[in-house]
């Protein structure tokens, strides 16, 4: 397994640190000399007082070692800490599902417990907000779990969803079909936009479908009844659970969402190899130390490629460059291959590549690579041979469509290893980081007299969402129907296991709790932006570049509407 990023480490060894330090930052005075008006910023743990136990008046440490705070930059110190700490057990968990995925094909892993894993960070931080302290405090504090359910779910299907129309934006012809590659229309809000395939579309009909668990829990609501509000809480956590375990099945039996995810491999595996020819045959690495593009070395390779010196690179020229490259470990077609990667750079579609669009497409595969090998701390040559290992890994699973052959995968056993470690990385430390992350964000709000679901809606998603959301835009970015369809069925993906899986996890955790269910206004918004993008992207495959700020405008007005119900009209 590769090593964690130097930040990871600097920053658990910083917690360290300050744990064996007793306090830190204690105002006015030395040790022991503090008066009674003393503002502790971080609390740890002193000589005389049991671990674990909260000072009179002050704040009670997680797990009685980590630091608490009872001021709002204090907390905000540490949701931050914590929240990158959740952003990395979010990355670890989807590099070891890609690798498991790589490996297993899909099938009952791929189908069953790779979806469960995506969700695991948002689903441990909805079970931590109201799993301890009194049922007056998970009351108050599962407020956090129900703006992470909501603000993830909006976040994907409004911001998330625009920016990558807005970045995947091709130009539409005039039987409003996009041209792959080809956006010369700029920001036209109907001259271009983006398209999809028919089986997005069905994505998008099951993420709809999967908001009937809301439509249930409100029952008692909608229809004004004065009991039956717990039965009600178990029925909508039984049909989450079905609808859960209903997704999943239908990708066992159907894998066409999992195949999707290995279509784009082969192309990826080509790339890795070109840039690791040219890591060890140009002059100079193509990535600096510290992860900056190294641009002057792209520029030769260009005028490597480019034999007769014309300032482009024809097909030819391309072909004859990876002809050169040692495909080893696949069998290539050089003419498919340089097909690829000239739809893939021609942005101009003039059948040539110029030095801009080389430069401009090997930054978009290098910046590809960055996340392809999660967690690696250096940027040297065995960055980019782990980058065409993994590749290649991925090719292998694609070429066979119906069985597994483990003899196209170069180490299974290892790849299996780093796959599980990386797993087990992940929820370890999304097990351990969502308890104090949780705590963090209820402390801030009571610092600053913030609504807590308004912090959590806004915030958490950022730690939960990041790394998918920039792999997200990343594909979109390719400016093709297939990537863009590929994107857009994991952003409907992403949304469907927050409608059944978390949100089952949210109702076991109120109706075992005994908790009020008192969500009204959050589950409306929730309803209305599925719903409306739902059935915008259930019936069709075109979507001009006006669409997208459809979408952003939802996640402002979802914030709006929460405000007024509750605190205008006194829903909660």
């Amino acid at each position: 397994m590769p090593p964690p990023p130097r930040t990871l480490v600097v920053l658990l060894l910083a917690v360290i640190a300050v744990s064996a330090h007793g306090r830190l930052l204690a105002s006015d005075g030395l040790p022991g000399q503090g008066s009674a008006s003393d503002a502790t910023v971080l609390r740890l743990p002193s000589a005389g007082r049991p671990v674990g136990e909260a000072e009179e008046g002050g704040c009670e440490m997680t797990y009685g070692f980590l630091p608490c705070t009872e001021t709002a930059g204090g907390n905000l110190f540490l949701a931050l800490a914590y929240g990158f700490l959740m952003f990395k057990s979010a990355t670890y968990l989807s590099a070891g599902s890609e690798l498991l995925l790589e490996i297993l094909g899909p099938g009952i892993v791929g189908g069953l417990f790779l979806p469960i894993l995506g969700a695991l960070p948002d689903a441990l931080l909805i079970l931590v907000s109201g799993l301890s302290g009194t049922k007056e405090v998970a009351q108050s504090q599962v407020l956090i779990g129900m703006g992470l359910l909501a603000g993830s779910t909006i976040m994907l299907l409004t911001i998330l969803w625009g920016s990558c129309v807005i970045v995947g934006k091709c130009d539409l012809s005039e039987d409003s079909t996009t041209i792959d590659s080809q956006d010369t229309k700029a920001f036209s809000l109907f001259g271009s936009g983006v398209s999809t395939d028919l089986q997005t579309s069905y994505a998008a009909r099951i993420m709809a479908i999967s908001v009937l668990p809301f439509i249930v829990v409100q029952i008692p609501q909608i229809l004004k009844l004065k009991s039956g509000h717990r039965l009600t809480l178990l029925l909508g956590l039984i049909v989450a659970v079905l609808l859960l375990l209903t997704y999943c099945l239908y990708q066992i039996f159907q894998p066409w969402i999992q195949r999707r995810k290995l279509e784009y491999s082969k192309l990826k595996h080509v790339m890795s190899g070109l840039l690791k020819h040219a890591q060890m045959h140009t002059f100079g690495h193509l990535i600096d130390d510290d992860g900056t593009p190294n641009v002057s070395v792209i520029e030769k390779l260009f005028h490597k490629i480019d034999l007769d010196n014309d300032g482009r690179i024809g097909r030819g020229e391309l072909q004859a460059f990876i002809v050169g490259v040692n495909f080893e470990d696949i069998e290539l077609d050089s003419n498919l291959a340089a097909d690829q990667v000239m739809a893939d750079f021609d942005r101009s579609r003039n059948s040539s590549i110029e030095k801009g669009e080389f430069v401009d497409g090997v930054l978009r595969w290098l910046e590809e690579a960055k996340r392809v090998v999660a967690g690696s701390g250096a940027y040297s040559k065995k960055f980019m041979d782990d980058f065409h290992i993994t590749t290649g890994e991925e090719h292998n699973a694609l070429l066979d469509k119906h069985e597994e052959d483990d003899e196209s995968i170069e180490n299974p056993t290892w790849t299996c290893f780093k796959a599980i470690s990386l797993l087990l990385l992940g929820t370890a430390m999304a097990a351990a980081f969502a308890d104090p992350l949780v705590d963090a964000v209820h402390n801030f709000s009571s610092a600053t007299s913030i609504p807590s679901f308004f912090i959590s809606f806004i915030a958490m998603p950022l730690a939960t969402n990041s790394s998918e959301a920039v792999s997200a835009i990343i594909f979109a970015s390719r400016k093709k129907q297939r990537t863009l369809s590929l994107t857009f069925s994991e952003v409907y993906g992403g949304v469907t296991m927050n409608n059944t899986l978390c949100l089952a996890v949210f109702l076991a955790l109120v109706y075992i709790r005994g908790l009020t269910w008192d969500f009204s206004s959050e589950v409306l918004v929730i309803f209305l932006v599925c719903i409306i993008m739902g059935l915008f992207t259930s019936f069709g495959t075109k979507f001009p570049l006006w669409t997208c700020f459809v979408a952003f405008l939802l996640y402002p007005l979802s914030l709006i509407l929460v405000y007024i119900l509750d605190y205008k009209f006194g829903w909660s």
